[in-house]
């Protein structure tokens, strides 16, 4: 079985001149292979959050862990209770200024692309159960079924045909995994955006593959 959560970090504007877009795009997978690994990751984020985020403030409750406003030190007593936890991060640094100009417009077509071209790089012939997509819910109704049909057609030919291929729309807010794939996606984001290791250098032992591609 293999449960795949997606998130990204960095935007896909291309407007360089009258904006400030980041020059850099990362799609990120979170890939875990048992219910067992995927309780433990779930238990991480809320044990950070109750611990760390809300047990003073009890009024106005955080909902969800965010990479871009949570310290070092909470994303480090995240981390801590995973280091002997089995999973692995994919990730696919895109540099924007190198994207192709047709794919500049294409917004929904270029994140399908990049999706794939990462998912490519998962054991998806190994299953032998089923595999389940997340991706956290931030498309219109339209473009979840292209992003879906997208991602079907592409590789249901790799899995097993008696071997269930679901994909999901979820809430990050009720999916945990949802919530810690950001966490390292934006650690991966800083690293290459911002040159700051500091929280990558935390969990770097847990990338499975950080490729660049320039389009």
């Amino acid at each position: 079985m293999f449960y795949f959560f997606l998130d990204e970090s960095g935007d896909l504007g291309f407007d360089y001149e009258n904006k400030k877009p980041s020059t850099t795009f990362v799609v990120t997978l979170l890939a875990v292979s048992s219910p067992e690994a995927r309780r433990k990751i779930k238990k991480a984020v809320q044990r950070t959050l109750s611990n760390k985020l809300n047990m003073k403030n009890k009024k106005k409750l955080v909902q969800e862990l965010k990479g871009t406003n949570t310290t070092l030190e909470i994303k480090t007593y995240f981390f801590e209770q995973l280091k002997d936890v089995k999973f692995a991060v994919y990730s696919l640094v895109i540099n924007k200024k190198k994207v192709a100009a047709n794919l500049r417009n294409e917004k929904a077509r270029l994140y399908n692309y990049v999706t794939r071209l990462l998912l490519a790089k998962l054991p998806l012939e190994r299953a032998k159960i089923f595999v389940e997509l997340s991706v956290d819910k931030s498309k219109g109704k339209k473009e979840m079924w292209e992003f879906n049909r997208y991602i079907y057609e592409n590789f249901n030919g790799r899995i097993n045909p008696k071997v269930p291929f679901k994909i999901h729309h979820d809430d990050s807010c009720t999916v945990q995994e949802l919530q810690a794939v950001d966490l390292f996606s934006w650690g991966i984001f800083r690293k290459h955006e911002h040159n700051d290791n500091n929280w990558h250098d935390v969990f770097k032992s847990k990338i499975k593959s950080e490729e660049k591609y320039f389009g």
